[in-house]
């Protein structure tokens, strides 16, 4: 008898192996091929082997200034933001147990955003002072409302809600900020907070792209404590998690890389939102689902990046389609969280 569950448990957990590894792989696969696609597609479409010579060092007449300083910044823009929002958000609603835990919601990106935009329209401040002031911004929101969420005791439900007013509040900042802006200073408000890829240079991508990399690894290393922490606070501590120190850790990582992110592209809407349940759903449970979730977020930004440069007459902001998508989900969330009366 004990043989027999002995066994079952093994072959289940090889089962799930068998399906992170596949799934991992096809998303890897997907992620590829987009990258290969932002490459050729553009005013002029380059075939694979001019793109891959570009790559390789060699000048190819015009293929080398569109691939090598328009389309490949882009791509990677694409890249490792999608895969920092991936990454981001679904490490907070891990961590707090709740879908709507992430950063979107809970106004981490709309401090960003608010600090940014005074930036641009109050002190006419240059692209680094912008994205050091996204990334302060950022960091002092999540430790505005974890102080005023703590109270007597940690509570997921009501860290969301006081998130929630946060983020009201900081977006009525950017709305005042936009009214009494300078005409000359708005455009490029805007652009910033529709969430773009339009622009990306090397050298405003080096700090993300270091971020990614560095962080990356402690999350992964941390990623059995954080499906532990979603079984519970008193699970985990009597699994042997230090609670405290992981989730710190954890929500530090997260949102350095997230403000990162949205300090190299503006707030690409609903992609950390997004990125964790569709892993979850694809994946199951049982591993970490971290990695699927950064590819998840990379394959939504490149896809949304693609539609909206070419599947209109009109070219559109990344933003606003990963917007299109999300919000219905969003919708459909909150009235299945509201008949549940989980907040």
């Amino acid at each position: 008898m004990i043989n027999n569950t002995l066994k079952s448990i093994m072959e289940g957990r090889q089962r799930r192996k068998r399906r992170f590894v596949l799934t991992t792989s096809v998303l890897t696969v997907i992620s590829v091929i987009l990258c290969g696609t932002m490459l050729m597609l553009g005013n002029t479409i380059y075939p694979l082997q001019d793109v891959i010579r570009v790559l390789l060092g060699q000048d190819v007449q015009g293929a080398s200034f569109a691939v090598g300083t328009i389309r490949f910044p882009r791509m990677l823009a694409g890249v490792f933001a999608g895969f920092a929002f991936g990454v981001g958000g679904y490490t907070f609603q891990t961590i707090l147990r709740n879908p709507l835990a992430n950063p979107n919601v809970i106004g981490i990106t709309a401090g960003s955003s608010a600090a940014a935009v005074f930036c641009i329209i109050v002190l006419q401040a240059s692209n680094t002072v912008v994205s050091l002031a996204s990334i302060i911004g950022g960091l002092a929101t999540v430790l505005i409302i974890y102080a005023l969420s703590k109270g007597s005791s940690f509570s997921i439900g009501r860290l969301i809600l006081i998130g929630i007013g946060i983020q009201a509040m900081l977006n009525a900042f950017i709305s005042y900020l936009m009214l009494i802006g300078n005409t000359h200073d708005i455009p490029a408000a805007m652009r910033w907070l529709s969430g773009s890829l339009n622009g990306a240079k090397m050298e405003t991508l080096f700090p993300l792209i270091i971020a990614v990399l560095l962080f990356t690894p402690v999350l992964l290393f941390f990623g059995k404590q954080l499906e532990m922490l979603e079984l519970g606070e008193q699970a985990a501590t009597s699994l042997g998690v230090n609670t405290n120190q992981t989730r710190f850790i954890l929500i530090i990582c997260s949102v350095l890389i997230i403000a990162l992110a949205t300090a190299a592209t503006g707030p690409i809407a609903f992609v950390a939102f997004l990125a964790g349940p569709i892993a979850k759903r694809l994946v199951g449970v049982g591993f970490s689902n971290i990695l699927p979730a950064g590819l998840i977020g990379v394959i939504l930004v490149l896809a949304a990046d693609l539609i909206g440069q070419f599947a209109f007459t009109a070219r559109y902001p990344v933003g606003v389609i990963t917007g299109i998508i999300g919000a219905p989900y969003l919708i459909y969330l909150l009235i299945r969280i509201n008949r549940k009366g989980d907040i």
